[in-house]
């Protein structure tokens, strides 16, 4: 079963060196969908140390939970951030919401 359009939940804004999280859930879907991350429709890695442009940002991502949590926020985490649940019928993708740090 192809999973429905996410329910997203982004923060409006957030101060400097503090903790965001962003959920992103869906509950339609079998087998159960994998979430993942954009940032300005660039797509979030699982993996920041491999990745230059996202060295400095502290994030982990969970595809199983669709959990997006930056430990410590800094200006370059502005941006309009967007979630998409996948698995193997196809995938559905949450509007983009703003966040400002």
């Amino acid at each position: 079963v192809k999973p429905m359009t996410p329910r997203c939940t982004v923060p409006k804004a957030v101060p400097v060196g503090k903790t965001a999280s962003l959920h992103c859930h869906e509950n339609e879907g079998y087998p159960k969908s994998t979430y993942s991350w954009y940032r300005n429709s660039e797509p979030l890695s699982p993996d920041t140390k491999s990745n230059a442009k996202l060295q400095n940002s502290s994030y982990t991502v969970n595809p199983t939970t669709g959990t997006l949590v930056f430990h410590a926020v800094h200006k370059g985490d502005t941006g309009r951030y967007s979630c998409i649940a996948t698995n193997d019928a196809g995938f559905a993708k949450c509007e983009e919401q703003e966040m400002e740090v």
